[in-house]
């Protein structure tokens, strides 16, 4: 590969970076060509992309962003991949748990950033993937802000039969 190659992928890893909220670098040493196959489709599948990488040309990438990213550059050896994820944080952990199921272990979790955080090591994969997505944080403030007003308006409505029977029957012992 020519360094004009090389500089052409940095680019366009550099611009994924900055794009994309959300992305996990994996080991997937040990998995044969049908196997890393078989871990793309689930990922495509989730809405996740996943792309095989040298381990210089994703440290140069990230060199280019404005995060510091030195604990992930720790973790850049082997055989690595990069998930990328613009909408759920926790989508990529989950394809990973999902496809681990099938093969015990495997592919490996190196490092996370979801929202300029960064997660490193295997013992955080199971905290990512009880992460909200932002969706389904905005949809249960929406319920919470919701349920009062709800209690209110049933309230009133189920009151509404008791008041009205209440007053047909004083009408009725009037009379």
């Amino acid at each position: 590969m020519t360094k004009e190659e090389k500089g052409l992928i940095i680019d366009e890893l550099a611009e994924k970076f900055s794009q994309n909220n959300h992305f996990y670098i994996t080991d997937a040493s040990g998995l044969t060509v049908a196997q890393v196959n078989a871990f793309r489709r689930l990922c495509y599948n989730a809405g996740v992309e996943y792309v095989v990488y040298k381990n210089t040309l994703i440290r140069k990438a990230l060199e280019k962003q404005s995060g510091n990213y030195e604990e992930i550059f720790k973790t850049l050896h082997g055989f690595s991949g990069v998930m990328f994820s613009k909408e759920a944080g926790n989508a990529p952990a989950k394809v990973i748990k999902e496809y681990r199921k099938k093969l015990e272990g495997k592919p490996g979790f190196k490092a996370a950033s979801i929202e300029s955080a960064l997660f490193i090591g295997e013992e955080h994969l199971n905290t990512l993937t009880e992460l909200k997505s932002k969706n389904e944080l905005i949809g249960e403030i929406i319920s919470l802000l919701q349920s009062p007003a709800k209690n209110v308006l049933s309230a009133l409505l189920s009151g509404k039969n008791t008041v009205a029977g209440l007053v047909k029957a004083l009408e009725e012992r009037k009379n």
